[in-house]
């Protein structure tokens, strides 16, 4: 069938379109139609080219997947070598980067460095002739790669085409293909559902994403590109700087990183260091350090390479995320529900800016799924403040002693028997609050900022009192005499005197505090907060039964179950008594009018840092005038309030285009209703 004039206009126009959609959604994150509405006009041309293939054109967006598998990568050689870093780690050592620089080129003054964050992804080369993308390979041995063309293009954040008019005939484009940290927890809970094994990090899941023989599972994959430099060009001209060698590639439709900068000497470069050393957990990629290089050309040139480093440039990596360590032995603690969590201890290692002994293993099916024994090789990964856990497990040096690890038939701790719930991984200990363990941990939650907040009473003195007999319940506390906490070591009686002060002060507090403080099982502060408006009556939530309970948000059949077990309980009761006795209480809480609520029924999310309110304050705020706080974006979320350092809750956000304020708008809107 012959092909109008007309149909090749709508067809390149409809093309057209998806590439300006799909460069909105992936590269600026800036959507301007639904999902729903692009997937119509990719259907639509798809069906174009069916009935027309003379239509397609290299540059489709058809044309990102659909060549069959390959049976083997073959290799190709740079034109210019793609030469590695040196590294530095220390301020010292981006001082005297600097100074040899100044030295070497005669350079009395500051030098400018272009400043980047060195992504943790796959170095990849692009290709494009005449705009349109020719070639993709690895990086390899620097000399020669694995032509990846068709994986590359099913990275949705690389053109296919490069947009603008005046374009060089050949431009080669450097940068790194890594997986984000939302795509990766999104496919490894998908993977999880579907009993397959989840990926081991970002890192190697971009790597091995782009070795797939099979360009429709690197399309499977959540990948993108950050481009960070130009490594030749024809038929064109370069900038006079890297930096704004960056801003050209971006115009030419290539993502680049918020994140570059430019700074003038040493000190301004480890400055970009800590800036970014400070945000790297919020970040939604990972990043592994920040690259430095000398901004202007001619001054790269001078400078020149030695062996497979250039001269002007250096990488200062961050402290290593990810070790192998070997997993000595295996203890199990108990928590205050009664949960007996594994934790391993490990080889000491250094990991992620601290030395690690202890990782947790979370439950039963983690261990089944890691396939973690005694004496194995483990891979611990470590980011920001989140505790250290096991990753993987190195099977090429699993040892023939290896043990499987055995969960015990009685708690550790009062070897009570242990109950093992059908179908779920947790195991617990029977005895309740009997068990010295769940004490422990039961005082510490109710002492908590977020529950009573008794300032002063911390993990150490909690373990001692309970120890020494001082406390034998949580009502205990406010029996707590002055003269015998003077007459322990390392306190004295101004320390006693400002505990006695606080375990007063805490008498006073509001409902939904006191039902939080009480470690109900899946009682929270947003449910403790539900019920106290609820019932706004103590009395009526302990008599309340299964049904009456769940008349109140957010409480389901299991919930309830744990609440009315908790209040039937005679030795729960008692200790609640005691507590009120001792003259815990609390005012009436007011019944919000639907006047006073105006994010009533919202659902919320706080990301970022707030400085004017700290995260517990904002969400009391939000909770006073209806609203519900929940810990993660979805299409439900109405309202995002997002400080500095706000990540992928964030990205998501946009995402989905929920509305999003900064803490000043905030603030206003709290004012309004004060």
């Amino acid at each position: 069938m012959a092909v109008s004039t007309q149909i090749a206009e709508d067809y390149r126009k409809l093309k057209d379109e998806l590439i300006y959609h799909a460069h909105r959604y992936y590269v600026l994150d800036a959507p301007e139609i639904s999902d729903a509405d692009y997937d119509k006009r990719y259907q639509h041309l798809l069906s174009m080219e069916q009935s027309y293939p003379e239509l397609v054109s290299d540059d489709s967006p058809s044309q990102r997947v659909g060549a069959e598998p390959l049976a083997e990568f073959t290799s190709v050689e740079h034109r210019l070598p793609m030469l590695s870093l040196d590294n530095a780690f220390t301020e010292e050592d981006i001082v005297a980067f600097d100074k040899r620089i100044r030295e070497r080129i005669n350079h009395e003054v500051d030098i400018q460095f272009s400043c980047e964050p060195k992504y943790d992804g796959i170095a990849v080369s692009l290709i494009y002739q005449q705009g349109l993308l020719v070639r993709g390979a690895t990086r390899g041995d620097g000399k020669r790669g694995e032509d990846i063309t068709q994986n590359v293009k099913a990275v949705p954040s690389v053109p296919l085409r490069l947009q603008g008019k005046l374009l060089p005939d050949t431009v080669e484009i450097r940068g790194e293909i890594y997986m984000p940290r939302r795509g990766f927890e999104d496919y490894n809970k998908r993977a999880l559902a579907r009993d397959e094994k989840p990926l081991i990090n970002p890192r190697n899941a971009a790597a091995g994403s782009l070795r797939q023989l099979d360009a429709k599972i690197t399309a499977s994959r959540p990948l993108a590109m950050c481009a960070y430099s130009i490594g030749y060009i024809d038929g064109g001209e370069l900038p006079r700087h890297h930096s704004e060698a960056l801003k050209l590639i971006q115009q030419w439709g290539f993502l680049v990183s918020d994140y570059a900068a430019v700074a003038v000497g040493a000190r301004a470069c480890n400055d970009y260091y800590d800036r970014l050393s400070n945000v790297r957990a919020t970040l939604p990629f990972d990043i592994d350090g920040v690259v430095f290089k000398v901004d202007e050309f001619a001054k790269q040139a001078r400078l020149g390479s030695v062996a497979k480093a250039p001269r002007w440039a250096i990488a200062r990596k961050f402290p290593a995320q990810e070790e192998i360590t070997v997993l000595k032995g295996v203890e199990f603690q108990v928590g205050r529900t009664g949960t007996i969590t594994p934790v391993a201890r490990l080889a000491p290692v250094f990991v992620g800016g601290v030395t690690v002994s202890n990782a947790t293993l979370h439950n039963r099916e983690e261990i089944d799924r890691l396939d973690v024994r005694i004496g194995d090789s483990v891979v611990i990964r470590r980011a920001g403040d989140v505790i250290p856990q096991i990753a993987a497990v190195v099977q090429s040096k699993r040892p023939a002693n290896a043990e499987p690890i055995h969960f015990p038939s009685a708690c550790p701790v009062c070897q009570s028997p242990v109950l093992f719930v059908e179908d779920q991984a947790a195991i617990r200990c029977s005895a309740g609050l009997s068990c010295p363990a769940q004490m422990k941990e039961s005082i510490k939650h109710f002492v908590s900022r977020n529950a009573m907040d008794i300032e002063g009473l911390g993990d150490r003195l909690v373990e001692l009192f309970v120890d020494l007999g001082f406390i034998k319940t949580i009502a205990d506390i406010y029996l707590l005499k002055k003269a015998e906490i003077a007459e322990l070591e390392g306190l004295g009686n101004k320390s006693a005197q400002n505990l006695i002060d606080a375990i007063e002060k805490s008498k006073l507090s509001t409902l939904e505090r006191f039902l939080y403080s009480l470690g109900i099982r899946e009682v929270g502060q947003a449910t403790s907060l539900n019920l106290a408006r609820h019932f706004a009556d103590f009395n009526l939530i302990r008599s309340a039964d299964v049904e009456a309970l769940q008349e109140v948000p957010d409480v389901g059949p299991v919930v309830a179950e744990h609440i009315q077990r908790f209040f039937s309980s005679e030795k729960n009761n008692a200790v609640v008594d005691a507590l009120l006795a001792h003259g815990v209480t609390w005012p009436i809480p007011e019944q919000p009018s639907q006047e006073a609520t105006p994010l009533a029924d919202r659902v919320c999310v706080l990301t970022g840092t707030l400085e004017q309110l700290s995260r517990t304050e904002a969400k009391e705020r939000l909770q006073s005038l209806g609203a519900k706080v929940v810990g993660s974006v979805s299409k439900k979320t109405n309202l995002v309030i997002a400080g500095p350092g706000a990540g992928s809750k964030l990205d998501k956000a946009n995402e989905l285009n929920i509305e999003i304020i900064d803490e000043a708008q905030f603030m206003t809107m709290l004012g309004r209703y004060d």
